[in-house]
């Protein structure tokens, strides 16, 4: 046999060579720590490009084991010492709701952390949800990652298509590649519609942007006490059926918190990124009746008394500059002196819900804090605790509305209705969301809302950030003018990990954010801020920030309108503020200082076309009928063969403002059958076409406003039968919600016909899924039937065949203009 000495040797030396070398590297490449090639040893990656390849085989290779030296390759470990990192965020939670920033709702985790570390009292978001969790993991701006509105209304340009491309790898991407362990719960709002089902693709999913584990829901928000679109992974889940009292925000923490549990007993030294997106304080404002009931009469003094009292703790507590002063009250909304006393009754109920709800929430945040400490790890754990996505919401209408939905319909509902829903606000029988002026008075000093980015009422949110082996600073505020893009280089310069330029091959796009992590540094409590410039848009509305200066659009229609006229986005007036001398944007200095106006419209027109942001769009509810991508794009014929789905409405067939017809084949057994063919949507708002005794019913449910039924009169005997539901619309009316005549046929014979004066114009409940042989939300009817509701006969096909559309098509898009101004 010949001998394999030489070539052993030769091997044995280059791969010495090889280990020697990776030792040897410089500080842009691999570190391992331990001895090379022993069980222990690690390596952690310290480079711009990831991953890094592995390291090769240190040992040697004879022709027998018993000469041969076993090498493991080194484990992937993060740079030694590299802290804990806790990112929290909360959802529509103005600046002026918590009481770390001089609110009234008690909030002791975001209290507790701010007496551990620091307060940051001019932290901006986008002004919506969407946009901003995209700006957070990615720390590009929202344009720049494809997210500039929310994803539900997303349009095929690349500042607004919802995907979040490839060369803007996510913090969980990049802090997994570095060897921490990843997990997000709660909140995930930046899956594109379309792939936002059990089907996928996942790529856009946690998974796929780098968090191992994911315990949340996919979209804008959800039924905290039946969610409809609740996963685990990539896996529907219904944890809730058969549980009477379960909350998904309990239920949330229970989760992380035993996440951390194995983590820490698992793999002790390995440290983590745990992403908490709890949807409160997000309509439904849903809590245990206990915590609202805590809230019993503390707002019966009204708004305007409210901003006054807020206004003074913050005064008292440094959050504001010395000069700040309390914005006036709105013209566009209504005095508390000027309501009846059924008003009263109904705007405080509302607001002692959407209280109890933030109370609550952030009482579970406090629990996986909590178990962080148990644990022994709060010292070296970054905690980074954002109040809102964006400021307060007034979504729910100037009346506030027991369903959310109809805001998005375009629908209000009266004070008379709510009333006698009053006991039940905030339970599993309201979708609930609080008038516009609570929402007002929750971004105490500032003015106006979310989805306004020209004003601070809808862009600052609180912020407070503690690592007890970092900040020494235990209480104090900084005032620097920051953005939620700073926290992805936040993160990575606290653990060590070089920003990337190079992730899976593709080159990196530049990260837009500057690290805050200047700031855990007492020496620069009062340090120039270092974020100098900084853009704002949404639905048209633009700002711009510079060295203190902020330019902006004036509002032309208030958010809670959801129906409202908007003039062209290019005859937006503009204003212009010395934030230095006028913090909360009260006197428009445009008109004696046009020239640097006219410095900061320019600026503005810069950053929009570096970021992505023309062309400017100011609808709304229009973008909820644009086609988008994915498994219903360009179909007029569906198929199902089998029950389940589980589909959002981008993923499945939309039945709204168009000619249809839903016809199920099914075979009824000897003793009769009963259950759910078809349904889309749920309790406030949508279709179900189900056997009640073996009787066919096919229901719309108006947002819980109406509900109109076909119902044929007779039982259906045994054997295969085919029943249809079709829809023609009225020949003329509005393009969308148009009425029309819908008839029930069974085996060819009309058993049910009426007039619908209108249908649904623009969406159902989103968190409610579409369904076939069973209902897996909540109940469309819910005098007829409670979830499942399985088809007990036997299931063959439902087909879904769409007609023409009542909407015109859409002339081509008009060229982007010359400038963003």
């Amino acid at each position: 046999m010949t001998s394999l000495k030489p070539l052993a040797f030769a091997r044995m030396a280059l791969l010495a060579g090889t280990a020697a070398a990776v030792l040897a590297q410089p500080a842009t490449a691999q570190v391992v720590r331990g001895t090379l090639g022993a069980p222990d040893a690690v390596f952690t990656p310290n480079s711009k490009v990831l991953p890094q390849p592995d390291i090769p085989f240190s040992g040697t290779v004879e022709v027998s084991a018993r000469n041969s030296t076993p090498a493991w390759p080194p484990q992937l470990a993060a740079p030694k010492g590299a802290p804990n990192v806790l990112l929290i965020i909360t959802d529509d939670v103005g600046y002026g709701a918590p009481t770390t920033f001089g609110g009234v709702i008690p909030t002791p985790a975001l209290d507790r952390v701010a007496r551990m570390g620091l307060r940051f009292t001019e932290f901006h978001t986008t002004a919506l949800c969407s946009p901003t969790r995209a700006a957070l993991i990615t720390g590009r701006n929202h344009h720049q990652v494809g997210t500039g509105v929310i994803t539900e209304i997303s349009t095929g340009f690349p500042g607004y298509n919802a995907i979040i491309p490839q060369d803007s790898a996510t913090v969980g991407t990049v802090a997994k590649m570095n060897g921490y362990a990843t997990g997000w719960f709660g909140k995930n709002h930046n899956v594109p519609p379309w792939e936002a089902s059990p089907t996928g693709p996942f790529l856009n999913w946690p998974a796929g942007q780098g968090f191992e584990t994911f315990y949340g829901f996919v979209g804008g928000d959800t039924d905290q006490w039946n969610p409809g679109n609740l996963y685990r992974d990539t896996t529907r889940i219904h944890p809730q059926l058969g549980k009477p009292g379960w909350n998904l925000t309990t239920a949330m923490a229970d989760e992380a918190v035993e996440y951390l549990r194995k983590q820490h007993e698992t793999v002790p030294d390995k440290p983590w990124l745990l992403y908490y997106a709890p949807g409160g304080a997000h309509a439904p404002h849903h809590a245990p009746p206990e915590w609202s009931a805590r809230f019993k009469g503390r707002f019966d003094q009204g708004w305007e008394k409210l901003r006054e009292e807020i206004f003074a703790n913050q005064k008292r507590l440094g959050v504001l500059p010395p000069n700040a002063k309390l914005s006036p009250w709105p013209k566009e909304l209504p005095r508390w002196d000027s309501l009846s006393a059924d008003q009263k009754r109904v705007f405080a109920r509302q607001m002692e819900v959407f209280a109890g709800y933030l109370a609550y929430t952030d009482a579970e945040i406090n629990r996986v804090i909590q178990q962080v400490e148990d644990q022994g790890q709060l010292d070296n754990t970054l905690i980074l605790y954002i109040s809102g996505d964006n400021g307060g919401s007034s979504e729910g209408q100037i009346n506030g509305t027991p369903n959310e939905v109809a805001y998005f319909n375009g629908v209000t509902t009266p004070i008379e209705k709510q009333l006698a829903l009053l006991d039940k606000w905030g339970s599993e029988e309201t979708y609930n969301h609080m008038s516009s002026a609570w929402a007002w008075a929750t971004n105490t000093p500032y003015r106006w809302v979310k989805q306004v980015p020209s004003h601070f009422g809808g862009i600052r949110n609180g912020m407070a950030v503690s690592w007890p082996a970092r900040i020494k600073d235990a209480g104090g505020i900084r005032h620097q003018f920051h953005h939620v893009v700073d926290i992805y280089p936040t993160i990575l310069e606290a653990a060590g990990i070089p920003v990337p330029t190079s992730v899976n091959g593709v080159e990196q796009s530049p990260v837009a954010g500057i690290s805050m992590a200047y700031l855990f540094d007492t020496a620069n409590a009062s340090a120039p801020g270092r974020r100098r410039t900084q853009y704002f848009e949404m639905f048209g509305g633009r700002g711009i920030y510079h060295d203190g200066w902020f330019a902006n659009t004036a509002v032309v229609a208030p958010p809670w309108d959801s129906t409202a006229k908007k003039p062209p986005v290019e005859s937006y007036p503009w204003e212009l503020y010395d934030l230095g001398a006028d913090p909360t944007q009260l006197t428009n200095i445009a008109a004696a200082n046009p020239g640097k106006l006219k410095e900061m419209q320019a600026l503005f027109d810069v950053e929009a076309r570096k970021n992505k942001v023309l062309p400017l769009d100011n609808s709304v509810l229009e973008r909820l009928l644009v086609e988008r991508p994915g498994p219903s794009a360009g179909r007029t014929e569906f198929v199902y063969r089998g029950l389940g789905m589980g589909l959002t409405s981008d993923a499945a067939p939309s039945i709204l403002n168009r000619a249809y017809s839903i016809s199920a084949e099914f075979e009824i057994p000897a003793g009769g059958a009963k259950g759910v063919l078809a349904t889309q949507g749920g309790r406030f708002g949508g279709w179900g076409f189900y056997l009640l005794d073996s009787k066919p019913v096919f229901t719309w449910n108006l947002l819980d406003i109406t509900r109109v039924k076909f119902a044929a009169p007779e039982a259906l005997p045994p054997g295969r039968h085919k029943v249809v539901f079709d829809f023609t619309p009225d020949a003329t009316g509005a393009p969308v919600g148009r009425g029309g005549v819908g008839r029930l046929t069974v085996n060819g014979r009309v058993v049910s016909e009426q007039k619908m004066a209108q249908t649904v114009p623009f969406y159902l409940q989103w968190d409610d899924p579409f369904d076939i042989g069973q209902d897996t939300g909540s109940s469309v009817a819910p005098a007829d039937y409670q979830v499942p509701f399985a088809f007990t006969g036997k299931f063959d096909t439902v087909t879904f065949r769409l007609g023409a559309s009542t909407i015109p098509k859409a002339p081509p898009a008009e060229k982007a203009a010359g400038t963003a101004n």
